[in-house]
């Protein structure tokens, strides 16, 4: 992909790069996380932190609109190694109404940083009643239900192999039991309702939510290795007899939080034993 053929959005995530190698000091950028609910306290066990800048300093990046989303991007020295980790704090969801550019627009700098792979995380309501909250959730496979896509033209990406079977099997032998599932995302921002769940899950969902679908896609037309994660941090609407509601959410993330940043640090490390 040479300069001149570069669309806008790629163009505007490439000074964003510029700015974030910069700030941080480094060449390039190795391994891109996106911290969902829950995810956050990832961060501080993955390594040193060489730098961190408000997102609303980098070119096309917002603040956090969603509780439990920190607003900063953060350079972080993987323990042990000379690889460096971007941490994507600012994610835009596509129901904050600022297009289809902007969510992908953090993943997109990630590459443009030099990352050759990411990982994505969320907090999720879960159908399976065997994955109670707290349970982390490798995604095999999404089914994207937001009418959109982050692709513009005529730009045809194979999705065959989005989610990295490499990646997958790296994380199991770290841990065992993780369980894999379908990621449906919804456009949200209301929650779905029963009789959406039980679509989903006709279709072939095991998790609902409201992002990562389209970054993921946005990531792979970059030529990312990608690995997603969910947490599920309520059953979905129809599946359990309760009422949803965001505070609840946040609280079971932050109660799975230290067991699942133990775990997802341990996969960074190994990813970065690989990198480049």
């Amino acid at each position: 992909m040479t300069t001149s053929e570069l669309p806008d959005p790629i163009a505007l995530a490439s000074d964003a790069a510029t700015v974030l190698n910069t700030a941080a000091g480094v060449e390039r950028h190795d391994i891109a996380l996106v911290l969902g609910s829950g995810w956050g306290g990832a961060a501080d066990l993955i390594g040193e932190t060489v730098n961190e800048i408000p997102a609303s300093e980098v070119p096309g990046f917002h603040a956090s609109a969603v509780a439990g989303h920190p607003g900063t991007l953060r350079t972080i020295r993987i323990t042990g190694t000379d690889r460096h980790a971007l941490v994507l704090g600012a994610r835009t969801h596509f129901y904050e109404g600022k297009g289809v550019r902007a969510v992908a627009h953090g993943v997109r700098t990630a590459a443009e940083a030099g990352c050759t792979s990411v990982v994505l995380t969320n907090g999720c309501g879960g159908l399976n009643p065997e994955w109670g909250p707290g349970t982390p959730v490798l995604i095999s496979d999404h089914i994207n239900l937001t009418a959109a896509s982050p692709l513009e033209g005529a730009t045809f990406v194979d999705l065959t192999d989005l989610y990295s079977a490499r990646l997958r099997g790296l994380a199991k032998e770290i841990d065992p039991t993780l369980a894999e599932g379908v990621y449906a995302q919804f456009r949200g921002p209301h929650y779905e309702t029963p009789a959406e769940v039980r679509m989903a899950g006709v279709l072939g969902a095991d998790l609902v939510g409201m992002s990562t679908a389209l970054e993921a896609i946005a990531a792979r037309h970059m030529g990312m290795e990608i690995l997603g994660i969910s947490l599920v941090t309520n059953l979905a609407a129809g599946v359990s007899a309760e009422p949803l509601d965001h505070a609840e959410v946040l609280e079971a993330g932050r109660a799975a939080g230290p067991r699942i940043s133990e775990l997802l640090a341990r996969i960074v490390a190994r990813m970065a034993e690989g990198a480049r």
